[in-house]
Parts: C-alpha cells; structure tokens; sequence
C-alpha cells in the first residue's frame, strides 16, 4: 500500500492552520475527535469477536501480548502497565513490547519500526505457547516490524488480532481478527498520534477493561482486587467496604490493610 493509498495519509479537511486563532484551532480538533467514537463504534463486531477468542485462551492460562511502534507501541504499553495496579493481576499477564524497547517509550529510535524479523525476535523472548494471544497496533496498517511479529506468531499457533486505521492492509491480512476503526485524515496531515491514537487508546481500554471483568477481577462495578499502592487506591477501597459493610471508615481502613485488597477484607 502506497503512502497516498493511505486514508491516514490522506490531507487533512483544513487548511491554513497557522493563520486560525486558538479558538478555532481547538474547535476543529475537537470537531474531528468527535468521528472516532462512531468509527470504534462501527468495528464492535470485530472487537467483539477478537476478546472472546483471547478470553478463551486466557481462562486456560494465556497471555495477552501488544505489539506497535511509535504512538502505537507506546499506547500498548500504557495499557498493559495499567491493568497490574488496577485489577492485581500479574505483569506477566499482558505484556506491551515497542519496537526499540523501552528507550522508545521517550524517545524516538530510529528504524526500530522497518526491521520486520526484529518484531517476532523481541515477541519470542517471552517464550510465547499457543495459548497466548498477539495483538499488533499500527495506524497505517503496514509497520514492518508489527506485521512480522504478528505473522510469525500465527504460523508458530499463537491467535493474532490487530488495529489499524486504514481498510485492507498487509497486517489485517497476516492476523486472525483484524479491527479497522476508519477515522479518516487526521488534523494535521499524517499524525496519526491524534485521531487514530484516539481510538487506538479507545479499543485498548475496551478490550483490556473487558477481559478483565470476564476474569472475575471485577464485582459488581468495583475494583475489588487492585494493588494499595497509593493513598488514593486506600481510600478508594476503604469506601468500598465501609458501603458494603456498613462500618465506619476508621474500621473498614483497618480490615483493608489487614487483607490486603477489598474482595479478602469482604470475604
């Protein structure tokens, strides 16, 4: 796929941008922003079908591997560091790789992403089984090192998924169960950091969120089982449980820190 073949390389609706006062410059991002809910929302099949295929995987032991360069590898990883601390489950669990590894996170490395055979090299040092399931994240939908991760963890048994922002690509081609959420050009002619990163983060959270509450680490609405690692996380569950039981605070703080999480001290 040519780069002009690319919706996200496409120009963007607005022109001129230099010469729009700040109000007019917010505006028109925000005008954009507003397409990308409905775009997620017209690829909830696809999103659909793919967790359920991981959550039978996982309910059997499997991980959950992100896999993107750039903006893309970055939200990957952002996700998957999330989930330990807010529903205590193992970092080994889903696991973010970006193309350059960890120094990419804050700073461009340059060519990480085109080295096509590096991306199954840094996936296959977690010793992957067939159990475990890929899911690659690129905006233009060809990011040589994202397709060949992603191509090799489907010929070695792995299930493969992946999200892009552009129709029929050589990396919804190499997976299982592509997700397409079409958001069309972006603001600023090319950055697929705004838009297509939108909706990125916005299926991320979807299909991580989801698995999780299939996992039982959620009751009711509540966090039960996130990490105290902070104040905030304390007195979040001591809340919980002093609505739940109907102690005081002071008494629901104490069995808190004494279980260690708030589905042990409502147990």
């Amino acid at each position: 796929m040519k780069a002009e073949d690319k919706i996200t390389e496409q120009a963007s609706h607005y022109d001129h941008l230099e010469q729009m006062s700040v109000e007019e410059l917010l505006r028109h991002i925000n005008e954009e922003d507003t397409k990308v809910a409905e775009a997620v929302n017209k690829a909830m099949p696809q999103i659909s079908a793919l967790v359920e295929a991981i959550e039978l995987r996982m309910q059997r032991g499997g991980r959950l591997f992100y896999v993107g360069a750039g903006t893309s590898g970055r939200l990957g990883v952002l996700d998957a560091s999330e989930l330990p601390p807010t529903f205590g489950v193992p970092e080994t669990l889903v696991v973010g790789i970006i193309a350059g590894g960890d120094k990419a996170l804050r700073h461009a490395v340059e060519n990480a992403e085109d080295k096509e055979e590096q991306g199954w090299r840094d996936l296959a040092a977690f010793q992957p089984t067939t159990d475990d399931s890929v899911i690659g994240i690129a905006a233009s939908g060809t990011t040589p090192y994202v397709i060949g991760a992603v191509r090799e963890a489907k010929q070695q048994g792995l299930l493969t998924g992946c999200i892009t922002s552009n129709p029929a690509t050589s990396l919804a081609a190499a997976v299982d169960f592509p997700i397409e959420t079409i958001v069309g050009p972006e603001f600023v002619t090319g950055s697929s950091r705004m838009k297509s990163g939108t909706a990125q983060k916005m299926v991320l959270n979807m299909i991580s969120t989801t698995l999780m509450i299939r996992l039982g680490r959620v009751e009711g609405n509540r966090m039960v089982k996130m990490q105290l690692t902070n104040a905030k996380l304390v007195d979040r569950g001591t809340r919980m449980i002093q609505e739940s039981l109907g102690i005081s605070y002071d008494e629901a703080e104490r069995r808190l820190l004494e279980a260690g999480s708030v589905d042990k001290a409502l147990a």
